[in-house]
């Protein structure tokens, strides 16, 4: 018997039309462009709901620049030195720059990202990814409730599970979501519940969410309400507990949390430049957030959940900058950061500005 999920996706994969940024409303903070240039970073961030992979940065005209790409389902992103990784639906692709150093692609573009290998995993449901200090693919196996690496033969080759998990299954037991890289090895994962059951985070999506420490494959942090996203940054540990809408700091050692910013938007996706949070807002897939916490957040605090890119910066717990995105766009998934470019561009796999994508490398 078909997987009617997979049929689904399958047919998503069809209809793949309609999901131009361009035909959207998007709202700019005042002043972002200013605010980029001064950071000397340029953004990259994906919406799986449509499909696609966005660059922004700063043009010549010193105008906000968008460039957009399909990658059917699009998910986790990382950024390293030039190159790119981005999750898709059954595919990690790795995009490299192929322009040298003071090269312009059409006399705008300082970085010009293009598809060069595609890893075909299946529908793993890959989420967040990394590359490692041995430069392997490290990615977020949700479905089979692991943590992965790619395999030339074979859809993926495990690395770690939760020691809860009994079997390697295609059961999304306890939505394995999010992977914090320190010093370039997996150190913590974020679950929405600590389950062994086919798709048994479900039950307990309030308050059963957790932080755990791969190393000691110990619980770290726990009460936590759909978490996304841990990351390690200036020393601590950081996560989004979705289900509350709030960005949350752990001492690793205490294990203390506090809560630094609530966000009108179901959190995913989290990059860090100095003091600045930068996080992804996702709306509802219904009219509201349900049974989840962060809908009471949203009426007390009388605001409507948002879709897209929030700047926040840590210190005050105040959004300085965001980008709005409206029309057929009601999910984001992740964000990442990229140093040092002021307006990068990408290509994408199904194009025709693919085929003639040719650059050559230095002299054997």
């Amino acid at each position: 018997m078909q997987d009617k999920k997979l049929l689904a996706l399958a047919a998503a994969l069809d209809d793949p039309a309609g999901h131009d940024p361009g035909d959207a409303p998007i709202s700019i903070s005042a002043g972002l462009a200013d605010w980029l240039l001064a950071q000397g970073i340029s953004l990259a961030f994906t919406s799986y709901q449509t499909g696609q992979l966005i660059v922004a940065g700063v043009g010549p005209d010193m105008r906000l620049s968008f460039n957009q790409q399909q990658y059917a389902r699009a998910t986790g992103l990382f950024y390293d030195r030039g190159r790119l990784l981005v999750g898709s639906m059954f595919q990690i692709w790795r995009l490299e720059n192929m322009l040298r150093p003071g090269h312009y692609a059409n006399n705008a573009f300082d970085m010009a990202l293009v598809p060069r290998t595609a890893h075909t995993v299946g529908y793993v449901d890959t989420h967040e990814l990394a590359f490692d200090a041995d430069d392997r693919i490290i990615f977020i196996n949700s479905r089979y409730s692991c943590l992965a690496t790619i395999d030339e033969v074979h859809s993926f080759r495990p690395v770690w599970r939760p020691r809860f998990i009994s079997a390697l299954a295609p059961e999304d037991r306890c939505h394995l979501n999010g992977l914090a890289m320190d010093c370039g090895v997996p150190r913590f994962v974020t679950v929405a519940g600590i389950s062994d059951e086919k798709d048994g985070w479900r039950a307990d999506r309030q308050g059963g969410g957790a932080v755990i420490d791969i190393v000691s494959d110990e619980v770290v942090v726990s009460g936590l309400t759909m978490p996304h996203s841990p990351r390690v940054h200036d020393g601590a540990l950081w996560l989004l507990d979705s289900g509350r809408g709030q960005i949350v700091r752990v001492d690793i050692g205490s294990g203390n949390r506090e809560d630094i910013a609530f966000c009108p938007g179901f959190l995913r996706g989290l990059a860090f430049h100095n003091n600045f949070a930068i996080v992804t807002v996702s709306m509802a897939r219904e009219d509201k957030f349900k049974d989840l916490a962060i809908q009471a957040g949203l009426e007390e605090r009388h605001l409507e959940a948002q879709c897209g890119i929030l700047i926040v910066d840590t210190r005050t717990g105040q959004t300085v900058h965001s980008i709005l995105l409206g029309g057929k766009f009601t999910e984001m998934f992740d964000v990442a950061i990229l140093p040092g470019v002021r307006n990068p561009m990408t290509i994408g796999p199904a194009t025709v500005e693919m085929i003639g994508a040719v650059s050559i490398g230095d002299e054997i």
